[in-house]
């Protein structure tokens, strides 16, 4: 498996790890997925789908290269009050990010991302409701071998 399946693999397994228990407000009922759905697509609610995107690399002397991935978080709700439950997950997929920022990725070669950011958060803004669609862009800085 290569290493962007890889880390995109171990942060949707993190995530089915929120489950409305302190410190989380959301269950998302283990509804957290390595792969791309658009929100017409997705029958369980509320579900957290992403992939990975471009991958940039930044070189230096000795052979050392640092990887920087972004990744597309997409995460659908759908109900009465979607849009606060968006809000609410949204949180608590930044929680996780927080709280499993050096990410093992690759236990069998002891392979960890060094840093995970968020770049940017979208939400529909109550356009689609009664579903509630966000969009967490997060970098994933790791070093590459």
């Amino acid at each position: 498996m290569s290493k962007r399946t890889s880390i995109v693999t171990a942060l949707s397994d993190k995530f089915k790890l929120i489950n409305g228990v302190a410190p989380y407000t959301v269950n998302i009922f283990s509804n957290s997925y390595p792969i791309l759905k658009f929100w017409n697509e997705v029958n369980d609610f509320p579900s957290v789908y992403m992939t990975a995107g471009p991958e940039f690399r930044e070189y230096h002397p000795a052979d050392f290269a640092w990887a920087f991935l972004t990744v597309c978080i997409k995460v659908y709700c759908k109900g009465e009050n979607a849009n606060t439950e968006l809000e609410n997950l949204l949180e608590d997929i930044e929680t996780s990010i927080d709280a499993n920022n050096v990410l093992v990725y690759d236990s069998t070669n002891n392979y960890s991302t060094t840093q995970i950011l968020v770049q940017s958060i979208v939400t529909d803004e109550g356009l689609l409701a009664p579903y509630a669609v966000g969009e967490i862009t997060v970098r994933i800085q790791f070093q590459k071998m």
